[in-house]
């Protein structure tokens, strides 16, 4: 590979998990599952991104607001056409669905690997690691309208006024 491929093929690997975390908090779950190679494996046994939907599907709905941050990735690229990775990601998760009250912090690491198809990089397999998971001493989601930007303390819109997240919680579950 030249510098610049191998610059590019970085940068596209660190939007990969960009996305994930954006689309997940979104729960655009066909573009999420996009995300990963068609026979990608979903536990022992099952492959293919229908049965990656129905996990992502069954697994976002025991949690409500999810608010992924991801932080430091690294990336070791093997080859042309595949790679391995570590990113670091701090959650903000409603747990127990959407009309709980518990909110808690996770700092969370993921050990990727990723192939490149058709010229776009996908993930092959994603872990996911706790590294710990915290109650927050105050649920953000019970708060009073923040009316933002006049007041910087309070319940803003987001990720409610997006039409995935609609969607996701008006159909119901595969």
């Amino acid at each position: 590979m030249t510098d610049l491929e191998r610059l590019l093929a970085y940068e596209e690997i660190r939007q990969l998990a960009s996305r994930y975390a954006i689309h997940s908090d979104a729960r655009d779950m066909d573009a999420l599952v996009d995300l990963f190679i068609p026979d990608v494996r979903v536990g022992r046994d099952t492959y293919g991104h229908e049965a990656l939907h129905a996990d992502f599907d069954a697994s976002f709905r025991r949690v409500g607001v999810t608010f992924l941050q991801v932080g430091s990735h690294l990336i070791d690229l093997a080859g042309e056409d595949h790679a391995t990775g570590i990113v670091y990601c701090r959650g903000e998760i409603q747990d127990g669905g959407i009309d709980s009250d518990r909110w808690i912090i996770h700092a969370i690491q993921y050990h990727d690997t990723y192939e490149r198809r058709e010229g776009r990089w996908l993930f092959v397999r994603r872990k996911h690691f706790l590294v710990y998971g915290a109650e927050l001493g105050v649920n953000p989601l019970r708060l009073e309208p923040a009316n933002w930007p006049k007041s910087q303390i309070g319940m803003g819109s987001h990720p409610q006024a997006l039409e995935t997240w609609q969607n996701f919680w008006t159909k119901p579950s595969t």
